[in-house]
Parts: structure tokens; C-alpha cells; sequence
């Protein structure tokens, strides 16, 4: 796959920049190159912004957008649209098509989720047809599309890293980083 981008739809900044913050970090964790956001929160483009500079990678958020025209621009530069929702076909189903897919359109929803989404969306897709977190949700989702390859990724250029111990605790790195 070339690109993995994250649609988060709605995000109340009282309420849900710790979830949205929450989704941002996963989905760069676990592969995707970036995240954009229907709401207007320099917060949390600095704080993923942040995070990509201290521990690597290029990861992006950008907030602000349109969901109606960013999926519109994405089709039609050929992109695939996948929109998690517990009301949707199981992943399992379908996961070897989404993986087929060059560049990919996670949408990941927060309030209600307009009606035109679903029909706009390639594949409607559940993890589970029951309530749970989108956090979860997308987690469940990288892992499986990616068949756990992205558990091996690198992510070069930060100034942190985390030295795998059994026990203990190692990060190489800059011992200060307050100057961030």
C-alpha cells in the first residue's frame, strides 16, 4: 500500500481532543501517514506534531477540512474510501480487497456520522457489530489490513528510541528535551 490516510470526522475540542489525540498516535503507530481533521485544533496538530519530532516518522495532521471535498479529491485521484463503523460488513470479509488498494482513506468518525458517508465510502466496514472505541477500532483495523507488518516499521529521524528490554526501561536519545 503507498498511502494510508485517516479521516477524523467531528471532534468537539472539550470533549474529544484526548480520543482524537488518541487516534492520531495509533494511526501513526501502526502505519498510516497521516490524519486529517474536520474541526479547526492547532492543539492537536502540535501535539502529534510534537510526537512525530521527538520519536521519528512523517506523520502528519492537518485540520480544518472538508470531509465532503477531501473524499471527493480523493477518489478522484484515485484513492479508496474505508469507513469503520459497527454497522458495516465484517473486516474479514473484505480485507483482502481494501489491501489492494494503493492508497487508502480510513474514515473514523467521532459524533454522529452523516448518512452520505456511507454511501460515499467504498466499503463500510465493522470490527465488531457491537459498541466499541474507534481507537480500538482502527488499531484492529491497521493490524489486520497491514497483516502485522507494521509492527516492524522503522521510524527514522526522531530523537528518541526505545531500546526493547524484558525488564527495565531504555530510550536512547537527548536527555533533555524540555528546549521542545
Amino acid at each position: 500500500m503507498k498511502e494510508i490516510v485517516i479521516l477524523r470526522l467531528g471532534h468537539r475540542i472539550n470533549r474529544d481532543q484526548r480520543m482524537t489525540t488518541h487516534v492520531a498516535l495509533t494511526a501513526r503507530a501502526l502505519g498510516a501517514d497521516g490524519m486529517l481533521l474536520t474541526s479547526s485544533d492547532k492543539s492537536v496538530e502540535q501535539k502529534i506534531s510534537d510526537v512525530t519530532k521527538r520519536w521519528g516518522g512523517g506523520f502528519y495532521v492537518r485540520s480544518d477540512v472538508t470531509w465532503r471535498t477531501e473524499i471527493k479529491k480523493w477518489k478522484e485521484d484515485g484513492g479508496k474510501v474505508c469507513h469503520l463503523t459497527m454497522y458495516g460488513i465484517n473486516l474479514e470479509e473484505e480485507v483482502d480487497a481494501i489491501r489492494d488498494t494503493e492508497n487508502l482513506m480510513v474514515i473514523v468518525g467521532a459524533e454522529k456520522v452523516p448518512a452520505e458517508i456511507f454511501t460515499m465510502a467504498d466499503w463500510n466496514i465493522s470490527i465488531t457489530n457491537q459498541p466499541h472505541s474507534e481507537v480500538a477500532a482502527l488499531a484492529i483495523f491497521m493490524d489486520h489490513l497491514q497483516k502485522g507488518e507494521e509492527l516492524k516499521k522503522e521510524f527514522k529521524g526522531g530523537m528518541l528510541q526505545i531500546v526493547a528490554r524484558r525488564v527495565g526501561k531504555e530510550v536512547k536519545g537527548i536527555k533533555n528535551l524540555k528546549s521542545l
